[in-house]
């Protein structure tokens, strides 16, 4: 035996804190000092075969071990580590000298068969300092952050020179401490953990020579210090529940190091600490230049003189506050008060980009991975969308095969689950050829890929056995129309003869007409999606029909003797049929010329009855109006009869907002004064016991009109009509808004056509203009 060995206590103990720079250094200098034979790692022993890959050029930090059930995907953990994790750094070393490292933690066939909800055992109540014990000594020590009291206790003294033990010493004595107090801090799975690691430390120490280093978080190292029978740690061991595991490594992100996950060790600001460990000297200046770079990218004044006086006050902060060093409260103030004049706005974007950051770690392509996985990789470098950990936005023209297929590979994996992409609203256009996405990787949707692996091999086959799936489990009509319309969105062709069978015998079935009305939108809007991306859908073109004219033989029936809320709710239903019956009627399939005209006679039949509530009959005018099948005096004198003294003023103040409501109805009262009149007349003349049940349905009706127009409604309103007639002959009087042309008004803007057209004559004179008028310009 080695005589360091025979002259050493025991295994060398170095209690770490998950993800601190501080312990990654002390490690690091350890290591280098005592050079040991054998180094143990905190994590799951599965991880053993992957080790290698860490030494890989390709393996980049931050990333993460993850370990997932066979036959339960989604039943998955994280083990993450960045490049300042100490775990990494001694697994880096070990690779690099050639030294033997395993993982001693309890495996993950364990730990993913263990239920969270299991008794906790003596000692429950105590879990806030298992859970946060750095929080307790911070307290204990005065300080209100942990985080802080770790840079002043560890950060800033200094980086592993002397005595390379001391920090871990102390550390050890502050862990011991508190497990004297608390004990395992109120969850038995700590002390079967520990019971694990103790028997892998003793196998170790008996195989080496040179000795062995462990690397374990702090709050183990004294439990692990402990003489314990080895009978006692295999009776903690026996009988555990297990499943068959799977374990690879994932990317994993800065984003995701701020939360607590995996080690249960989630820090606030891994940038900043990737930078502390990364920074040769000077931190502080390091940080404070990087952080001007970013705002002068930003378009901000920021100099060199901003940074030197910055890097002052955040030295005298530290000075003020006692600490030995600047950390990162005493930068963000100088930075706020410095480099942002005292705005919290761009320090959140330094927080955001720097302090947390969009660091995406990137692992080997020889890492085990489910065939879903390795199909999607190959698709991704194909259409060359690299995963990112910054969220972006994506634009397609569809018209492009490249982008068309992107398009596809995103809604095939929504349609998985794998929600990496998020449609959003496209800008400058409405037309379907174009879509636009937000994306962002989260280290998550590693596990959503291995829990789709269930469904197929590559994207394609998984994303159309899981709609056929769907589509026979739908509950609802809406339900398997939407379903639809993502297997066209997907471009699945296998998929729709089971999906519109599905969505055969449900129509066939369901008799709510608003499940039908619901459920037409979507057909239609595959329709053209299909058009669109050259996706055949004439099957799908006689199922929307056939639903079209069920909708339009039981929707008068279903629209009598409806309270306020129902009404309400069937009046969204009648315009998203009017706006589907509109799109259908372009539509390549048999009898749709004949769907205008029948939905024209429902929308007559829903006007003239006296038991469908008033805002489905106003509504129903307004719809005919708009599409030019009723005159506008047709439409004055229906509403003149549903304002007469006869009519209950609740029920015509519903006839209005059913007419006037929703998109254009403003404009339509600003430009036929005939219409407004009527509603001016009839308003005036509501008896003053029903004027408080009527305002409030008016408020929110006029309520939605967009400022320019209540502005002009105002103004007309002020001014009055001319004349107070009867209330189906009142006419307006205001300016601009007569029967006839108003030439007055349209000569005062003839000055300025002259001065934007300029004169397009060739003699000369006044540029053609003829009576104080520009060529071409008529009144």
């Amino acid at each position: 035996m080695n005589a360091g060995k025979a002259d050493a206590a025991g295994p060398l103990l170095l209690g770490v804190r998950h993800h601190g720079p501080g312990s990654a250094r002390a490690v690091r200098a350890v290591l280098e000092e005592a050079r040991p034979d054998v180094v143990l790692i905190e994590g799951p022993p599965e991880a053993d075969a992957l080790l290698p890959l860490a030494a890989e050029e390709d393996m980049r930090p931050p990333v993460a071990l993850l370990a997932h059930a066979v036959d339960e995907p989604g039943r998955s953990a994280f083990w993450p580590l960045a490049g300042f994790s100490p775990e990494w750094v001694a697994l880096r070393w070990a690779l690099e000298h050639k030294v033997p490292a395993r993982f001693i933690d309890l495996p993950a066939a364990h730990t993913l068969a263990w239920e969270d909800d299991e008794d906790p055992g003596p000692g429950a109540g105590d879990e806030d300092v298992r859970v946060d014990p750095l929080g307790a000594l911070a307290e204990a020590a005065g300080y209100d952050d942990a985080e802080r009291w770790w840079e002043d206790a560890v950060e800033h003294r200094g980086r592993g020179e002397g005595d390379a033990m001391a920090s871990f010493t102390a550390l050890e004595e502050a862990m011991t401490a508190l497990r004297e107090e608390y004990g395992s801090g109120g969850h038995r799975r700590d002390l079967v953990r520990e019971a694990h690691m103790r028997l892998r430390i003793r196998e170790a120490w008996r195989e080496s020579e040179d000795g062995v280093a462990v690397v374990c978080g702090a709050w183990h190292v004294p439990a692990l210090r402990r003489k314990t029978a080895v009978a006692a740690d295999r009776a903690l061991l026996k009988g555990l529940p297990k499943v068959k595991t799977d374990m690879t490594w994932v990317p994993w992100t800065h984003r995701r190091l701020s939360r607590t996950s995996g080690y249960g060790a989630g820090i606030d600001s891994p940038g900043w600490y990737g930078h502390l460990f990364d920074a040769p000297d000077r931190p502080v200046e390091r940080w404070l230049t990087r952080v001007a770079g970013l705002l002068r990218a930003e378009d901000r004044l920021v100099s060199s003189a901003h940074v030197i006086e910055a890097v002052r006050l955040a030295e005298t902060l530290a000075v003020l506050r006692g600490r030995p060093l600047p950390g990162l409260s005493e930068t963000t103030d100088a930075v706020r008060a410095v480099m942002c004049e005292g705005s919290d706005v761009p320090l959140a974007l330094v927080r955001d980009r720097l302090v947390v950051g969009d660091v995406l770690g990137e692992v080997p392509a020889a890492a085990p991975a489910v065939p879903l996985q390795r199909d999607l990789t190959r698709i991704q470098r194909r259409l060359r969308l690299k995963p990112e950990a910054g969220e972006r936005e994506l634009e397609l023209d569809l018209r492009k095969e490249t982008d068309a297929e992107r398009g596809r590979l995103l809604h095939r994996l929504r349609l998985l689950g794998i929600g990496w992409g998020e449609p959003a609203a496209v800008r400058g256009g409405t037309g379907t050829f174009r879509e636009t996405w937000r994306l962002r990787w989260e280290p998550e949707l590693s596990v959503r890929v291995a829990e789709a692996g269930v469904w197929g091999t590559t994207v394609l086959a998984a994303a159309t056995a899981k709609a056929e799936a769907d589509a026979v489990g739908a509950r609802g009509l809406a339900e398997v129309t939407g379903l639809a319309e993502h297997c066209l969105l997907a471009a699945l062709p296998e998929a729709l003869p089971t999906v519109m069978r599905v969505l055969a015998d449900r129509a066939a079935l369901d008799t709510d007409v608003g499940h039908l009305a619901q459920a037409l939108p979507a057909l239609v809007r595959s329709l053209r999606y299909g058009d669109v991306r050259g996706t055949g859908t004439a099957a799908l073109a006689k199922v929307a029909a056939g639903l079209a004219e069920r909708i339009f033989v039981g929707l008068p029936p279903a629209c009598a003797a409806l309270d306020a809320d129902a009404a309400d709710e069937m009046r969204r239903h009648v315009d998203a049929v009017h706006g589907a019956v509109a799109l259908l009627g372009d539509a390549p399939a048999p009898g749709h010329g004949k769907l205008r005209a029948r939905w024209r006679s429902v929308l007559r039949t829903l006007s003239a009855r006296d038991t469908v509530p008033g805002v489905l009959r106003g509504r129903s005018v307004r719809l005919l109006l708009d599409a030019g099948e009723l005159a506008r005096d047709e439409a004055a004198r229906l509403m003149g009869l549903v304002l007469s003294p006869g009519t209950p003023a609740a029920d015509a103040a519903a006839w209005i907002e059913g007419f006037v409501g929703g998109p254009g109805g403003g404009l339509l009262l600003v430009h036929d004064e005939r219409l407004l009149g009527l509603v001016d007349t009839w308003l005036t003349d509501v008896p003053a016991e029903a004027f408080t049940d009527v305002l409030p349905l008016l408020r929110r009706t006029f309520s939605a009109y967009e400022p320019g127009v209540r502005r002009t409604l105002g103004e007309l309103v002020r001014r009055g009509p001319g004349a107070r007639g009867s209330a189906a002959t009142a006419v307006s009087a205001a300016p601009g808004f007569a029967p006839g042309p108003d030439t007055a008004r349209a000569d005062a803007v003839l000055p300025v056509l002259r001065l934007l057209l300029g004169p397009d004559g060739d003699d000369g004179d006044d540029g053609g203009a003829r009576d104080g008028r520009p060529a071409g310009v008529t009144a």
